[in-house]
């Protein structure tokens, strides 16, 4: 594996190395220098403080990752709560941060905030598709200052494929076990058109989609697949202007996604008996999601090195996650229900819920005892970012200095409502519905102000980074209740944060081999709209590393300690438990410390072999405990003493993976081992019920090239067979992915 370890506040777009590239198909086009346009992320790797990694798309390619879940395994600090095991839904969190929804950290595609309304409801509920990726930057610690709104742990920001140099394309298919069949292709480049002026523009489609591993119980016939359509265009223009040189670039992009995803899991004795059941109670379960983005993205460069770039965006994301809520045994309404994650914690105590949602052949329910609701929500987010950069020298000193901007404004719209069902015989008959909006009738919105300045100051062997960003955020929740035309006035709540956040790195470099770094800086998250009791989410953050090259090999090693002086939780159907969804919660003080370790090498240069053989080791150790007893209805924390563990936040995770590349051929087989984790939070011996134990999962794929540009592939994802459990929320175990064997064809042209 030839990922591109980074030390800096900035980092470099980096193409595939040139040994990797025979390996590399899908995404081989090298992202553009300007791609990305965010207060920042663009730079020379190594140059400041900070600790940052980039998978670069050979990288990506060598097991053709879809599951941006697998790809990140890879990365150490990284945090991973499986779900679906697919990654449609990433749970993602950054040395030690929450992982739901990948909340707790700032999600970025090519430097544009992609979660469907990042400040308002920064739940990911839409991912980007990793299958289409070119690459991948995961920013940690006080590199991550600049990028927020969430600074905490950093960010994650996926890089598109970008506009080719010259014309030229490719196409990747795939197809194999549960009737997966996925197809990538691209074609594009640029074309001079005389002066000094270039146009270009991309075409990419990406289309992936699977029956699912799980059957689902009765007569139904559904499927626990997917379909998914991804596609993408970018028109640019690129102009020599002498003095100043001009690009534009205008992208659109539209996805859709019809999943049979259910939050319902299984009960210790069903999932011991067949662990890729589902109960009949979910055959309907779907969701039916919609997004697209569009931005246009100006960039100048001056003679002398200054830089200004700007892009403006604007991303829509509709869905209806249509999915089992809650159980009426004597179908008498809401007071006699009970929520499926209570139902699958007490399973004995709510025995005539629990046979409705299994569904049994003879057995029939009274009418209205499966209660469905259309978790129906639409989100816009849009602003308009930008920056500019430059180099100036003073007195024996650089200076690389940077100020940034962002204006943004983005709201969720929640309307919801439910279908009630009888269970017949296995099969879910539909009885009644209530009126769209009854469930849920409210807008959530945030208007944010961002302003960046940094100077890296560089003085012989030592280099300094002082920086600071404000943040500004009006958050506003606006409730029509029962008004489900919303013809009168809203119960309106509102919010503002304002924040200041320091930070400061230094480098020492002491050698052309060595180097020594740390930096601390104030970790910080806005509270959630109608949260106007909660305070926001605030830490101080340290870190100290060092990274070693000798030719073939490479180290890095960083110690980090987050110092949190209140901790937010906040409530969705993704955490399970009694709390009351959108409700946020204070967890007070909390301590996460933690050690990230990679070493990477090329056995097959250091032993002068005719093939590469690459070969990478990563390792994270976490410690994230409470400091602050207290006493709360949020389903993973509950009641909290002074000591105890944060829920999914293994202590240990390992990654290991050694391939081979020549030619003709290449392959790589990829373990990553994830230790025991708790389900809620606590201390001591994990308790049966509360315990996700420990598991390790290989992967391996293999290529060979039956002529320079096309190549047959072969992939195996969990080559073991292993069976494991992911989550115990929010409604009882669900299993990880079990093998499956994928064969390809991928054409450059």
């Amino acid at each position: 594996m030839r990922s591109v370890l980074l030390s800096g506040a900035a980092l470099a777009v980096l193409a595939a190395p040139a040994g990797a590239q025979q390996a590399a198909s899908t995404n081989s086009a090298a992202p553009r220098e300007d791609t990305i346009v965010v207060i920042g992320l663009s730079g020379t790797p190594g140059d400041v403080p900070g600790s940052a990694e980039v998978l670069t798309a050979a990288d990506l390619d060598v097991q053709d990752y879809s599951d941006i879940t697998r790809a990140l395994r890879a990365v150490p600090g990284v945090n991973i709560q499986e779900e679906d095991g697919y990654g449609l839904r990433p749970n993602i969190g950054l040395r030690g941060t929450g992982v739901d929804r990948s909340a707790s950290i700032t999600l970025m595609e090519d430097g544009i905030l992609i979660a469907p309304a990042p400040y308002a409801a920064p739940e990911a509920y839409y991912f980007p598709h990793a299958g289409r990726m070119a690459g991948i930057e995961v920013i940690k610690g006080a590199a991550g200052v600049p990028y927020g709104p969430r600074t905490q742990g950093g960010s994650v920001n996926l890089l598109s494929t970008p506009v080719p140099d010259a014309p030229g394309g490719q196409v990747d298919v795939w197809f194999g076990d549960e009737n997966t069949r996925r197809v990538h292709a691209f074609a594009g480049g640029m074309h001079d058109v005389g002066t000094g002026v270039r146009i270009g523009g991309l075409l990419e489609a990406f289309t992936d989609s699977a029956d699912g591993f799980k059957d689902i119980d009765g007569p139904s016939g559904q499927d626990s697949g997917y379909d998914i359509e991804d596609y993408v265009g970018k028109l640019r223009l690129e102009i020599d202007g002498g003095a100043v040189n001009h690009s534009f670039e205008l992208r659109g992009q539209y996805s859709d996604e019809l999943s049979n995803e259910t939050y319902l899991g299984l009960t210790e004795a069903d999932f011991a008996a067949d662990p890729f059941r589902r109960y009949a109670g979910s055959a309907l379960d779907q969701m039916d999601a919609e997004h697209s983005l569009w931005s246009l993205t100006y960039n100048a460069r001056f003679d002398g090195g200054t830089r200004l770039a700007v892009v403006g965006y604007r991303s829509d994301f509709a869905r209806d996650w249509f999915k089992l809520d809650r159980v009426d045994p004597d179908g008498a309404g809401p007071l006699g229900s009970v929520s499926i994650s209570s139902l699958l914690e007490n399973p004995a105590g709510n025995a005539a819920a629990f046979q409705i949602v299994r569904g049994d052949a003879g057995f029939v329910s009274a009418d209205d005892a499966l209660i469905v609701k259309h978790n129906n929500r639409e989100y816009y987010a849009q602003g308009l970012q930008g920056e500019l950069s430059g180099e100036v020298s003073i007195g024996g000193t650089v200076h690389n200095w940077r100020v940034g901007a962002r204006l943004h404004h983005d709201e969720m719209d929640r309307y919801q409502w439910v279908e009630r069902f009888r269970m017949d015989n296995g099969s879910m008959v539909f009885t009644s519905a209530s009126l769209p909006g009854s469930d849920s009738n409210r807008i959530d919105s945030a208007d944010a102000v961002a302003i960046y300045i940094q100077d890296e100051i560089m003085t012989g062997r030592w280099t300094f980074v002082p920086g600071v960003r404000f943040e500004t955020v009006e958050l506003q929740r606006e409730n029509w209740g029962g008004d489900l035309a919303r013809t009168g006035a809203p119960t309106v709540t509102q919010n503002t944060v304002d924040a200041i956040i320091p930070g400061l790195g230094v480098r020492y470099d002491v050698n052309e081999r060595l180097a020594v770094f740390g930096g601390v800086h104030r970790g910080f998250a806005p509270p959630a709209p109608g949260s106007v009791t909660q305070e926001p989410e605030d830490a101080i953050n340290f870190e100290f590393g060092s990274r070693y090259e000798n030719g073939f090999w490479s180290l890095e090693a960083v110690g980090f300690h987050n110092a949190y002086t209140n901790l937010l939780g906040a409530c969705t159907n993704s955490t399970g438990g009694g709390c009351t969804i959108g409700a946020q919660f204070d967890g007070g003080e909390v301590d996460v410390t933690g050690l990230e370790f990679a070493v990477e090498a090329d056995l097959g240069e250091a032993a002068d072999a005719p093939v590469s053989i690459p070969v990478r080791l990563a390792w994270t150790h976490t410690n994230a405990e409470f400091q602050t007893a207290f006493n709360s209805s949020y389903g993973p924390w509950g009641n909290v003493q002074v000591g105890d563990e944060l829920p999914y936040i293994p202590e240990n995770q390992l990654y290991a993976a050694i391939g081979v590349e020549a030619d003709r051929f290449g392959g790589q087989i990829a373990v990553s081992w994830v230790g025991e984790t708790r389900a809620t939070a606590g201390q001591g011996a994990i308790p049966a019920g509360q315990l996700i134990d420990s598991h390790a999962v290989a992967d391996v794929s293999a290529w060979y090239g039956l002529t320079d540009g096309v190549r047959a592939r072969v992939s195996v994802r969990n080559l073991t067979d292993e069976t494991y459990a992911v989550a115990r929320r929010p409604a009882g175990l669900r299993p990880g992915a079990p093998r499956a064997v994928l064969f390809g064809i991928s054409a450059e042209f």
